[in-house]
Order: structure tokens, then C-alpha cells, then sequence
């Protein structure tokens, strides 16, 4: 039954709206696919995101992998200590789940036949090298996890019909121009985890791409990158190397509704750098060297989520959260973490926090030196 239940969360979760996700699936904390169930898929526009089963032929019951669980066109081949993509494959498989085995090589014609395949899952193997004409018969992937192996590039020729690819953890320092050609269905791209420095995106890295969700954590990051696609809604960049924000970093991302900064090295936010974010709803800012809460939270009246928790912020005004006045700000806070900061919070008045929904939204104190 772990397939059949498999393929019809992965269905289910790919009916989601694209931007309303609480979370993407994050291979950086799990290895497989078991603890999909916290994440809302990203289809896109121009696809329901749902394989046509009942155009399918009937399934081939009897081909199937040694060693493998094929069941409702799922092939699952998982923790076999496999050292190639096994042959037998049915054509009609939707989800193939090839993770955690000793793959190090992706050939030209081993996803031969697989036109139906939907989902490709090789997350923890070996993989160095790839054909440039392995993805070639995909014509209808969607989702392509290939997180925690050895790559040092982009895979060339990733398949048009990509909507998601999850490539995090592995050795890719450089992102080229036009690696990402084509591939006009794409809304969402997780590579964290890679040793990427600012200067590893080639200018136009990105082009042509409509992301709505981008990933870069735990890299070598030391600014906000430039030229990222205009389309962004969610921008996670926690856990660089990110010393400040200065005024234009943010200019072409006006469309973000959730920003991810923690666990950086940022000591200064330059004022008016928040303004370019008129839809911004969460900001994550924690386990940072800020000083002061940025200037011109009130002013995005969106904002209800604000993550200052472990920074050096030493006093709150009055008027750094909220507005002057009523009815300016359309939504109103409910969560504002300012625990483990030294600031002494007897003495923040109580109008600092007029504009949140509830005091249990307010976490404070717990200063540790």
C-alpha cells in the first residue's frame, strides 16, 4: 500500500494553488519522500500538475525490477544499492523513486521509453555525470529531485515540461547562462546547499524563468544575487554569509510575499531598502547582528510575521512596528519574535505593539549573554 499512498499524496499535493504553500519540501532535513505530507505543490500555470492516468495503457504488471515494488504505475527502487537506473522499467510508470542507492551515472538511454513519467526521484546516490540527452525522452516530467549527489553543473537539457527541480546539496558552484533555457514552466528551484558564491551567476542566469520560489541556503552568499526573476514570491537565503541590505538590493522583487534572511551576518539594514516590498507578508531576519529593528516595517501593510529573535537590538520604539495613526496598515501582526536580543524589555511601552492581533503574538526577553 506505501506506493499506492505515495502516488496519491504526490497527486493530491499538486492540486494546491501555487501561492499559497505554507512550505516546499525540504530533502535538507528529510532524505525522502515518507514526509512529503507538509508540502503544497507549485503547478504551473499552463498545467493541472496531474498526470492523465486514464489515458495511460493498462499497466504491465509484470515488468518490474528485481528487487523493486511496482504497483499503480510507481516504481519504487529505493535503499537497493543500485549502481545504475534499472532496466524493465514499465512504460507506463508515473513516479520512479531510484533514492538512496550507489547511482553515479545517468546515461544516454536509461530513462528510454518513460514518456509518462511524471516524478523522478534520485535524491542521495553518486550521480557526477550526465548524459546530455539522458532527460530527452521525458517529455512529460514534472518534478525532478536530485538533491545530495556529487554534481559540480546544472544537468543540461532538463526536460521543458520541469515545473519543480530540487537540486540542494550538492557541489555546484556556477550557474551559466541559458542552463535554464526553455524550461517555461518552471516555478520553483531548491539548490541550497551548494558552495555558490555571488559571483558563481553568470548574468542572465535566470532568464526566461517565472519562478514563484526560490531557494539558495546554506551557501556562500555574501549580498542579495542580482537579476533574479522579477516573478518571485518566496526568496529563502538563510544561512549565508550576508553582511547588510543596502538600497537597491531588493528593487526588483516587489512581488515577494515571504523573505527569507536568518542565520546571516547582516548588521545593517540601509533605510527605504523594505519600501520595494509592497506585498511582503513574513520576513525573516533572526540569528542575525542587527541593532535596530529596520526602519519602514510600518509602512508595508501587508507585513504580519516578523522574525528579530538572536540579534544585538538593543531598543524598540514606539513607532517601529506600527503606524502613526489608525486605519493605515489593512493587516494587522500575529507573530513578532524580539527574544534573545538585550534589550530590556520593561521598557518598551505597550503602544509599541498596538497593531498586533493578540499579546501571545509577541515573543521577548530570554536574553542570553
Amino acid at each position: 500500500m506505501w506506493p499506492l499512498w505515495l502516488l496519491a499524496s504526490l497527486l493530491a499535493l499538486s492540486q494546491a494553488l501555487p501561492f499559497e504553500q505554507k512550505g516546499f519540501w525540504d530533502f535538507t532535513l528529510d532524505d525522502g519522500l515518507p514526509m512529503l505530507n507538509d508540502e503544497e505543490a507549485s503547478g504551473a500555470e499552463t498545467t493541472s500538475g496531474i498526470p492523465d492516468l486514464d489515458s495511460l495503457p493498462p499497466t504491465y504488471s509484470a515488468m518490474c525490477p528485481f528487487g523493486c515494488h511496482c504497483h499503480l504505475r510507481v516504481v519504487q527502487c529505493s535503499d537497493l544499492g543500485l549502481k545504475a537506473v534499472p532496466k524493465e522499467i514499465s512504460p507506463d510508470t508515473t513516479l520512479l523513486d531510484l533514492q538512496n542507492n550507489d547511482i553515479s551515472e545517468l546515461r544516454k538511454d536509461d530513462f528510454k521509453g518513460l514518456q509518462h513519467l511524471y516524478a523522478l526521484v534520485l535524491v542521495n546516490n553518486k550521480i557526477s555525470k550526465i548524459h546530455e540527452k539522458a532527460f530527452s525522452p521525458l517529455r512529460k516530467l514534472q518534478k525532478l529531485y536530485i538533491s545530495k549527489n556529487h554534481l559540480v553543473e546544472i544537468p543540461p537539457n532538463l526536460p521543458s515540461s520541469l515545473v519543480e527541480l530540487r537540486i540542494h546539496d550538492n557541489r555546484i558552484r556556477k550557474v551559466p547562462k541559458g542552463v535554464f533555457s526553455g524550461l517555461r514552466n518552471m516555478n520553483c528551484i531548491e539548490m541550497g546547499g551548494n558552495p555558490l558564491e555571488n559571483s558563481g551567476f553568470e548574468p542572465g542566469a535566470f532568464d526566461g524563468l517565472k519562478l514563484n520560489y526560490l531557494r539558495i541556503s546554506e551557501a556562500k552568499l555574501t549580498g542579495i544575487p542580482k537579476d533574479l526573476p522579477e516573478t518571485l514570491n518566496e526568496l529563502h537565503l538563510d544561512h549565508n554569509k550576508i553582511q547588510a541590505i543596502e538600497l537597491e538590493d531588493l528593487l526588483r522583487y516587489s512581488k515577494l510575499y515571504r523573505l527569507g534572511l536568518g542565520h546571516n551576518q547582516i548588521r545593517m539594514i540601509e533605510n527605504g531598502s523594505l519600501s520595494f516590498l509592497p506585498t511582503l507578508r513574513e520576513l525573516h531576519l533572526d540569528n542575525n547582528k542587527l541593532s535596530r529593528v529596520p526602519a519602514g516595517l510600518p509602512d508595508l501593510k501587508l507585513l504580519q510575521v516578523v522574525y528579530l529573535h538572536t540579534n544585538n537590538i538593543t531598543k524598540v520604539g514606539v513607532n517601529d512596528f506600527c503606524p502613526v495613526g489608525f486605519g493605515i496598515k489593512r493587516a494587522y501582526y500575529n507573530g513578532i519574535s524580539l527574544f534573545n536580543n538585550p534589550v530590556p524589555y520593561w521598557e518598551v511601552q505597550p503602544a509599541t505593539f498596538r497593531c498586533v492581533t493578540d499579546r501571545l503574538a509577541i515573543q521577548f526577553g530570554n536574553y542570553k549573554k
